[in-house]
């Protein structure tokens, strides 16, 4: 019984790799896309943590440090994307 469950397990990790190697026009990522859309999630997690601060702080000058933060992120969001559109 534990081997029909590993080799199930193996079985879904390996059409998660293929599912996650296509994107949703049919092709296959290259290393760079890859690590393009991972670079754009972290930067996603990054201004969703920084909004959270920016909600809780108290001093007006750390509220403009975490606005200005945010805009560099947006920027560098935006810039990835363009990029990707142009590729």
């Amino acid at each position: 019984m534990a081997r029909g469950w590993e080799s199930k397990s193996v079985e879904d990790q390996m059409e998660e790799a293929r599912r996650s190697q296509v994107e949703a026009g049919g092709r296959i990522q290259s290393p760079e896309e890859k690590e393009r859309e991972r670079r754009i999630e972290s930067l996603r997690l990054e201004r969703s943590r920084l909004t959270e601060q920016l909600d809780r702080a108290r001093s007006a000058a750390h509220q403009r440090m975490i606005q200005q933060s945010l805009e560099a992120i947006e920027a560098e969001i935006a810039a990835l994307i363009e990029g990707n559109l142009k590729a």
